[in-house]
């Protein structure tokens, strides 16, 4: 099924004030760096779902940190999400205090759950958020590299280059998951200039990625430096994934979708708030959605607007 899409009203609700604390130190045994995450949350309400949100690898200095993606994290948590983001040991932020990061691809993914294992720390160290959080709802983001890692929280397996083992880190405690700008396949369509250089990525299996998911594309995301195939290969993980998944391609967008990764971040190629708006409000839609069986929020926000002269993007689900 496929849909157009346009900027509507909002099915969330108006907008709560956001309190922001950071950094929130988790100390994690044998890591080589204590994690620092980034909490959000609005300023009222209870039992608020979880997302946690995995940062890039682009070339800003913080954007890939604990400090990016504030268009996403300040949207989502005004409509009533717990937004955390950690600084994963790939950020520039903190490379200087190590020399080599072994399966870094492992700890992003480990990030994740150790802060779903201290959920009740950061409470604690958040007291306005005491008591607020609801433990069980959980969703994963992330952007390009981001994307990569929430898939492997998704159930993706992997084959490890370096001993060809088969990998799988799904994490149970996750129940649904946004895709933004993910990498795709590996095999003979992962034949680009940085494909030697980052193996791993082409080293993904989307056959296992069981989880409900929104993947979002734009339609002008050139991914030439890993394959030639265009920007359909940031698909791969809607197109190679079973049921039940969502794909939200967005017109004319590149890489950087409009700007989710900053305000007016110089890295973006493609900044455009209008295509910034719809996105992060169809994805809190559709976690919210996917959070709260029952919830309209997902139909209302992505149900065809055939009045719009310029939709943004379309939608097909299986």
């Amino acid at each position: 099924m496929s849909t157009s899409i346009a900027p509507r009203a909002d099915a969330l609700g108006a907008p709560a004030p956001v309190l922001s604390v950071h950094p929130v130190v988790l100390p994690v045994p044998g890591r080589p760096v204590d994690l620092q995450v980034r909490v959000s949350a609005p300023t009222t309400g209870t039992d608020l779902p979880v997302i946690l949100l995995s940062h890039g690898h682009g070339p800003s200095n913080h954007l890939s940190s604990l400090h990016g993606y504030a268009p996403l994290a300040d949207y989502w948590a005004a409509h009533g999400f717990a937004v955390i983001q950690p600084t994963h040991l790939t950020s520039r932020t903190v490379s200087h205090l190590i020399a080599h990061v072994p399966d870094w691809w492992r700890s992003r993914a480990e990030d994740m759950s150790h802060i779903l294992d201290h959920l009740d720390m950061i409470e604690h160290a958040v007291p306005q958020l005491a008591g607020r959080i609801d433990h069980a709802k959980v969703a994963v983001a992330g952007h390009s590299l981001g994307g990569f890692t929430a898939a492997l929280l998704l159930g993706a397996g992997l084959t490890d280059p370096a001993t060809g083992n088969l990998v799988h880190l799904l994490e149970p405690r996750i129940k649904a998951g946004a895709l933004l700008a993910p990498p795709g396949r590996g095999g003979d369509a992962y034949n680009g200039p940085m494909a030697k250089q980052w193996p791993i990525i082409g080293a993904i299996d989307f056959s296992t990625m069981t989880t409900p998911a929104l993947v979002v594309a734009g339609d002008k995301d050139d991914p030439r430096h890993f394959t030639d195939i265009g920007p359909s290969w940031h698909a791969d993980p809607y197109t190679l994934a079973p049921s039940p998944k969502t794909l939200l391609t967005v017109f004319d967008a590149e890489h950087g979708l409009g700007g989710i990764a900053g305000y007016d971040a110089a890295e973006t190629t493609d900044e455009n708030p209008q295509r910034v708006a719809a996105v992060v409000h169809l994805t809190a839609a559709y976690l919210y959605a996917q959070l709260h069986p029952g919830s309209t929020t997902w139909q209302t926000a992505s149900q065809t607007l055939t009045t719009s002269p310029h939709p943004i993007g379309h939608i097909t689900t299986k």
